[in-house]
């Protein structure tokens, strides 16, 4: 805590040489900036030979400083005044009194300047002067710039007494915070291969519970600002997997087709009487060779997010660098391990499912009822009202005369797609039929941070009043993949590749006579019934399989093999080194521990070896508000005798600039804030006394 001692100007009434007009102003403006500040003590300088009661630097102090509380008078040129005369009155704060009243001073001359007189002999010189004057005699001791110089000290001190107690509390916090991490270090010797040893196994074991959290899931310090590994891999397995599982699904029409070429061909040139089993197992075989892709697409981001979340784990190790990129290796490799091993186990699954076409299976309808599924299927009732999702999203594709892109709140059902104003469903903008409706992908704009997906009709009628599709957009990908899974839910299918609807749309156009058209139904209605039950079966394993040949596996092996591993891949103190940042922190933490211990003492000793002076009791200041209010008041017989009208104000403020190179008596003050610069003084006259 320093004080700082500001030298201001005096206000210039008239400018001089090359000063601007308002020159007046501008030095009232930059005083102002620092008298205001509370953190502000004023010396209000007067010089003994003018009026007091214009002085410019009373003034001022009163505007911002009306109770008193900051202002400190100082007398100057108390040696120059007319024989006959003196600030007696004034010094023992009779005339115009002050609240914590006012200060004499003798400085040195212009002449004592040039004479070379040094700092040590002007204070004798101004203590001579008060002992030997006989009206300043009796107060000699609370006069002069070394009395001036202990004032402004204790005022320091009653400030710093004053902030102790908020400033103890606050370096008592830091110490508390510091001192189990401290502690732990002060012990810390980096060549002990017994301490490197348990900070080995305490890593790993910390690596494998936390690699078990961010999977299992745990009650506490749970994320609440994004999903962890376990719950964005749950969303693959319930939401992503079933998406992509249908997007294999083949278009009604281009199914048709493919199931009467089967019948066709089947019979070649013979006219089948019969529906022939074969074209249903080539059907269905087709089918679920197509689940190939899904599974391992479903694989690999499963791998993905485990890999992530083992990066996450190890980021912890990064006081020991080469532990945490080793323990990242050797985990990485084993989970890759594992995905090869997954992989040829869902294609098992695949080929057991090829291998034999169980029709009679319970949930399989059969040949004898096929033929009954279409007919049923038009009379079943759908699923009613119930609601599927709920959630924001940005309509993109609205014109910009009616306000542009605009965010609604959309609830899905099984049968319609509406959004509201708000969250509150008060107020409906649109309620949009989901019949006929499909999905599908819209590329993110160059500048846009939005992730899009468009509805449209199949029959090519508008969606949305004059548009042909609705383009959504929500913040992540990953709630478009959630979207776009609810629609499937409700029955909203992805579109085809282009690919695939030029392929099947530059097909050969067939007619179908009444007989084969009644086959193709039958076969139809059955492959649907049959691929039903696959793909519930695929669905169901999928996401045992994953956890069992992986996910649980690599929890085993970081639980097991891990710490073995280590051990076996190289030097331990090699991978027990510290890294730079980590020594550094250390020695940060000791430093500052100590200083903290070092202040609180400090603090203890200020508290018992200082003393507070108390605050003065108000005085009648009146007369600085007359003076203010333009009509002058002169004192009673005043002792000055005032030889040219000129004010001079000096201000001491806290937490400016370093002090110039004018000498002064005072030492730093302290300042808990930015204070504004200093401008250059102004170019002005130089006073014909110094």
């Amino acid at each position: 805590l320093n004080l700082t001692l500001i030298d201001l100007p005096g206000i210039t009434k008239v400018p001089v040489g090359d000063q601007p007009v308002d020159i007046e102003q501008q030095i009232r403006d930059m005083i102002m900036q620092f008298i205001t500040r509370e953190s502000c003590l004023i010396l209000a300088v007067t010089p003994a030979n003018t009026d007091l009661a214009n002085s410019d630097a009373l003034k001022l102090a009163k505007d911002v400083d009306p109770q008193g509380l900051r202002t400190i008078g100082v007398i100057t040129k108390l040696d120059l005044m007319d024989e006959g005369t003196d600030a007696r009155d004034v010094l023992e704060n009779k005339l115009l009194p002050l609240r914590r009243g006012y200060i004499g001073v003798v400085n040195r001359s212009q002449k004592d300047i040039e004479g070379k007189k040094d700092i040590k002999a002007a204070l004798a010189a101004e203590r001579k002067f008060f002992l030997s004057h006989p009206s300043y005699r009796h107060l000699a001791d609370s006069m002069g710039t070394p009395h001036l110089q202990k004032a402004l000290n204790q005022q320091l001190t009653n400030h710093i007494r004053d902030t102790l107690p908020a400033f103890r509390s606050k370096l008592q916090s830091q110490v508390l915070a510091l001192d189990k991490e401290a502690e732990e270090y002060r012990h810390f010797r980096p060549d002990d291969p017994s301490r490197k040893t348990k900070a080995l196994l305490q890593m790993v074991q910390q690596f494998a519970v936390d690699f078990d959290k961010r999977i299992e899931g745990s009650g506490d310090q749970v994320d609440t600002v994004e999903l962890s590994g376990g719950a964005k891999i749950n969303r693959i397995f319930h939401e992503r997997f079933p998406f992509e599982l249908v997007k294999m699904e083949c278009d009604d029409k281009e199914m048709r087709r493919e199931i009467s070429y089967a019948i066709k061909n089947i019979h070649g040139i013979r006219t089948g009487l019969f529906t022939p089993d074969m074209a249903f197992e080539a059907i269905v075989k087709k089918q679920v060779v197509k689940l190939k892709e899904p599974c391992i697409k479903c694989i690999d981001l499963v791998i993905q997010e485990l890999i992530n979340t083992v990066r996450q784990c190890a980021n912890k190790l990064g006081t020991f660098p080469m532990l945490r990129e080793e323990t990242e290796r050797i985990v990485t490799s084993h989970i890759r391990e594992r995905e090869s091993r997954a992989k040829e186990q869902v294609l098992l699954l695949i080929d057991v499912q090829l291998a034999y076409i169980n029709t009679n299976h319970e949930d399989f309808i059969g040949f004898a009822n096929a033929q009954q599924r279409s007919s049923q299927a038009n009379k079943t009732s759908s699923a009613g009202n119930q609601v599927i999702r709920k959630g924001w999203l940005t309509i993109n594709n609205i014109s910009i005369m009616k306000g542009g892109a605009k965010e609604y709140w959309f609830v899905l059902t099984a049968e319609s797609l509406s959004w509201f104003k708000d969250d509150e469903e008060k107020e409906k903008k649109y309620m949009l039929p989901l019949d006929n409706l499909k999905v599908r992908d819209v590329e993110k704009g160059f500048m846009s941070s939005k992730h899009m997906f468009a509805i449209f009709n199949t029959e090519q009628r508008n969606v949305f009043k004059d548009n042909r599709f609705l383009e959504l957009a929500c913040n992540t990908q990953e709630e478009v993949d959630s979207w776009r899974a609810s629609l499937l839910r409700a029955g909203v299918y992805p579109e085809k590749s282009s690919v695939e609807s030029e392929s099947s749309g530059t097909a050969e156009n067939f007619s179908m006579d009444p007989q084969l058209e009644r086959k193709v139904e039958t076969i139809r209605n059955l492959v649907d019934s049959y691929m039903a039950i696959v793909n519930k079966c695929i669905r169901d394993l999928m996401p045992k399989t994953i956890m069992h040949l992986m996910i649980n596996n690599v929890k085993e092996f970081i639980n097991a093999e891990l710490l073995a591993q280590l051990y076996s891949a190289g030097d331990q103190n090699t991978l027990m080194d510290e890294s730079q940042e980590q020594v550094q922190r250390r020695d940060e933490v000791l430093r500052t521990h100590h200083a903290l211990k070092e202040a609180l003492a400090i603090i203890g000793d200020i508290s018992t070896t200082t003393i507070t002076t108390p605050l003065p009791p108000p005085v009648d200041s009146s007369w600085l508000q007359a003076g203010a209010g333009g009509s002058r008041r002169s004192p009673p017989p005043s002792p000055t005798a005032p030889r040219r009208m000129s004010a001079g104000q000096r201000p001491a403020g806290r937490g400016a600039p370093p002090p110039p190179s004018r000498p002064g008596p005072l030492g730093p003050f302290n300042n808990s804030g930015d204070s504004p610069q200093v401008p250059n003084r102004p170019n002005r006259a130089p006073p014909s006394i110094p």
